[in-house]
């Protein structure tokens, strides 16, 4: 066999070999993505929920409003919105959104809505138990920067599930695709940072 032939072989296979990773490591991402909120969600001391998409907010205030959390934050708020345009939007839940929500304005991405959770649980004691709320495919990324800022507390992740975000059929809607490849890249690299600080020993 020629030394060109041998070559071309071993190129090949050096970049088969990340290229088959990265497709491995998508259809487990793709695995980790809940297609359902759960049915029962157990109270916790907190609740937090990561602005960005549509359904995160009101999802996350419906569920407060059935008692499930004693807190809650609402993080990555843009610097114009307030308490009260939030409980203008969500009139029913006026009087809990007053007393007892919180908005975060400092947070512009998933490592800031983590920093700002851990200030937020120190400053009102919440010692325990957390329930997380954000996208299905955004919630791997947000369980990862949360665990490493919040190391000893329970997570329970509620998924709001977005239209066209199910694992099944997702490659029919090329935003669906531009979104999920996306936030699978994003994870990645989260996941490498966050193991040169030893999250994932």
């Amino acid at each position: 066999m020629k030394r060109w032939t041998i070559c071309i072989m071993l190129l090949g296979a050096g970049v088969l070999t990340p290229v088959c990773g990265l497709i491995a490591g998508f259809v487990v991402f793709l695995g980790e993505i809940e297609q359902q909120p759960p049915a029962n969600v157990a109270h916790a001391q907190g609740m937090i929920v990561l602005t960005g998409g549509t359904d995160r907010v009101p999802d996350a205030i419906e569920l407060f409003s059935r008692g499930l959390a004693d807190r809650l934050l609402i993080t990555g708020v843009h610097q114009a919105i307030t308490k009260s345009e939030i409980a203008r939007l969500n009139p029913r839940s006026r009087d809990l959104i007053e007393c007892c929500v919180d908005l975060g304005h400092e947070a512009v991405n998933t490592i800031g809505n983590a920093r700002e959770a851990r200030l937020w649980v120190e400053q009102n004691r919440i010692a325990a138990s957390l329930i997380v709320v954000t996208s299905n495919y955004h919630m791997p990324r947000a369980l990862a920067e949360l665990r490493h800022e919040l190391p000893n507390y329970e997570l329970r992740a509620y998924p709001v599930v977005a239209l066209g975000m199910k694992y099944t059929g997702w490659w029919r809607s090329a935003h669906a695709a531009r979104v999920l490849g996306t936030e699978y890249l994003k994870y990645i690299i989260a996941r490498a940072r966050l193991k040169a600080f030893g999250a994932f020993a």
